[in-house]
């Protein structure tokens, strides 16, 4: 369907609008946000009636609503329920905003990589050299950081240089995890300890005693204790517990997530409860490595 500019100002107006208040909207409203005549748009609903993108709602808190056609004629699905995929200005979260689409471009340039960006917001707070970060998107909590060279407001489309992009594979923990599980027992000496981590070249192993997991010793842990004039403690004086584990059946993300608000470099993969396997911060970093 072919609209005139005006109308899809219009449409998209409407269509934010009702998503940032999830109830009819005035005329008044939808004019104040393009900065044109209250009369104009008036006019212009009656055409976009006609066409059954519009729907009027009489009396005193009417107004108009979109119509399911409205989204198509601007290529954006409408959702029962969606999922917001954030935008950020300058590090700053744009409120009332999501980003239906984007498309990638220049993909076999060397150096360039632009985007076309479908905001369902108000795209006038975006300006030329803002820094700006799209995601995580849902499903493969894709993240998008670059800078903004140009706008479109007809069709709420922001133009971007993209500097970085970062996605998480959607497959399962336990499907990028160590399954070889090298423990220290609880009464070894940091000597020991050592020697155990130098040998399968780790940075840190989970600490048993009598088959119960009790903790996570760490060469940080060792190299601390050592500091302090603990030269003959055993394992179980220094370890960090309680051990910090993840079920395997988990998306990568959560192994992400728990790594880093604990701040720690490893995590244990349990299944039913039982420990089958071990996933560091290396392991995570070497999958999203491109060679």
């Amino acid at each position: 369907m072919e609209l005139t500019p005006i109308q899809r100002k219009i449409i998209t107006a409407l269509i934010n609008l009702s998503r940032q208040k999830n109830k009819v909207v005035k005329g008044e409203d939808i004019a104040e946000l393009i900065d044109r005549n209250p009369g104009t748009i008036r006019n212009q609903m009656q055409s976009l009636k006609a066409l059954k993108l519009v729907e009027g709602v009489p009396g005193p808190k009417g107004g108009y609503k979109p119509t399911g056609s409205a989204y198509e004629a601007i290529s954006i699905d409408e959702l029962e329920e969606e999922a917001i995929v954030c935008i950020y200005i300058n590090n700053i979260l744009v409120e009332d905003a999501t980003v239906s689409n984007i498309d990638l471009t220049c993909l076999r340039h060397p150096v360039l990589c632009h985007a076309s960006v479908k905001v369902i917001g108000d795209t006038h707070d975006f300006h030329i050299g803002d820094t700006i970060q799209i995601g995580p998107t849902p499903v493969n909590h894709l993240i998008i950081r670059g800078e903004v060279y140009g706008r479109d407001d007809t069709d709420n489309v922001l133009l971007c240089n993209i500097h970085e992009m970062v996605s998480l594979p959607k497959k399962q923990i336990k499907e990028y995890m160590s399954k070889r599980i090298h423990y220290v027992d609880a009464n070894a000496t940091l000597q020991e300890a050592a020697l155990l981590l130098t040998e399968q070249n780790i940075h840190g192993a989970p600490v048993k005693e009598k088959e119960k997991l009790i903790g996570v010793i760490t060469f940080k842990d060792i190299g601390r204790a050592l500091a302090n004039g603990k030269i003959r403690s055993k394992v179980r004086d220094v370890m960090v517990k309680p051990t910090i584990s993840v079920e395997g059946d988990r998306p990568l993300c959560e192994a992400i997530k728990i790594l880093d608000k604990y701040k720690i470099g490893r995590l244990m993969v349990t299944e039913k409860g039982e420990a089958i396997g071990i996933i560091s911060k290396t392991d995570i970093l070497n999958e999203l490595a491109v060679y």
